[in-house]
């Protein structure tokens, strides 16, 4: 990232000013009344634009390859204002992949509002099977949530076009560094801040990035109406995170191939999900779309119940038991719940930037807990 060269920067700042702001004035009511009229351009009001956001936008438009951006005070955010704003009753909106529950949470949410969807969780299957005549977006992760399944992202979008349908992708666990979805003909690209380009586990934040029409629409009828603003200091938290974006993503993946190699010769692993770990890194469909790998992974343990999975989650250190991903720590948890099925013992965990060999010591704990019985209740 270059020099702050935005208004009233000042000579030689290295760093945007924090414009800790609610509003501009203009010196004359018909200057008001005119960058009003455009306010996705002009700065009139916080909850429309602030230059330390916009700031923030440009750096996430030019990273993601992408004409503008949007910014909001978080990813859910970001991704209300997409299907609530493009969308309207009678639309149909079709999920590909293991979607971010919040975001089926929010779809369930619409259905009362006459926007219906479905979730073909299954990225082989064949999505213009189940195209409707209705539906208005097609909505994709990849890699996906909980499971990284990987989607072969250009043959999805060509199918969307052929169909005149919009795309919009999750892009947050690549990051626009390892993953351009615009470049591979996806419209508009969601990424939630709060992880790998925040990075620091100390803001919340939300972006979507795509054309400078759609981007518009997404404005006037999802930013401005829902009012999900970022701030300018989450923005300038935010930019700071984007400077060692790139130096952060190296480390987290290199710690990540290292414990998934860890991992998969764990007797008590029967698998790790991981686009390194499902895939041959040199397979096309690989490194057509990935230029590198984040730390986001889950495995599955033998022999799973809601009590063993506590056991070994229960018995690591390091890794700290928590929702998100994304930052300097190591994290864990699982969806896993006392009533589910005991074969569904997935534990996620983000590989974060400790001594790697930290990292693995703390797993091989929760697998010596797994070994040691003694004292343990039966599993129920």
């Amino acid at each position: 990232m270059g020099a702050w060269d935005g208004p009233g920067a000042g000579p030689g700042a290295v760093a945007p000013p924090i414009y800790q702001t609610s509003l501009f004035a203009k010196p004359s009511f018909e200057e008001f009344v005119r960058q009003q009229a455009a306010e996705h351009e002009n700065f009139v009001y916080s909850r429309g634009t602030n230059p330390t956001v916009a700031f923030l936008e440009e750096r996430l438009a030019l990273l993601e390859g992408g004409e503008a951006a949007k910014c909001f005070a978080s990813g859910m955010g970001a991704i209300g204002a997409v299907l609530a704003g493009l969308l309207r009753g009678g639309d149909h909106v079709l999920f590909v992949n293991t979607i971010y529950g919040p975001t089926t949470e929010l779809a369930a949410h619409l259905e009362r509002f006459g926007i219906r969807h479905t979730v073909l969780t299954e990225p082989t299957a064949d999505i213009e099977a189940h195209i409707r005549d209705d539906t208005a977006l097609i909505y994709l992760e990849s890699p996906g949530t909980m499971l990284m399944k990987v989607l072969d992202v250009p043959a999805l979008t060509t199918v969307a076009r052929r169909h005149g349908i919009r795309t919009v992708m999750d892009n947050t666990w690549s990051t626009p560094l390892f993953q351009k979805p615009l470049a591979a003909g996806v419209d508009l690209v969601v990424h939630s801040l709060t992880k790998y380009v925040g990075g620091h586990s100390d803001v919340l934040g939300g972006a979507v990035i795509g054309s400078r029409d759609t981007l518009r629409e997404v404005f006037y009828q999802g930013h401005q109406l829902f009012g999900a603003v970022m701030s300018a200091m989450e923005a300038s938290l935010v930019l700071r995170g984007l400077r060692t974006l790139p130096v952060r993503m190296e480390e987290h993946q290199r710690n990540a191939l290292r414990v998934i190699d860890h991992l998969r010769a764990q007797p008590e692993v029967v698998a790790v999900h991981h686009p390194y770990a499902d895939h041959d890194p040199a397979e096309e469909l690989i490194t057509a779309q990935f230029s590198g790998f984040s730390g986001l992974l889950s495995f599955e343990l033998r022999d799973g119940t809601f009590a063993r999975v506590a056991r070994f989650v229960d018995a690591l250190e390091l890794f700290r038991i928590g929702p998100s991903w994304g930052g300097y720590e190591s994290l864990v948890t699982s969806p896993l719940r006392p009533t589910d099925d005991p074969a569904s013992a997935l534990v996620r965990i983000s590989v974060g930037l400790e001594d790697v060999r930290s990292q693995i010591a703390d797993l091989d704990r929760g697998f010596a807990r797994l070994a040691d019985r003694t004292g343990e209740p039966a599993d129920g």
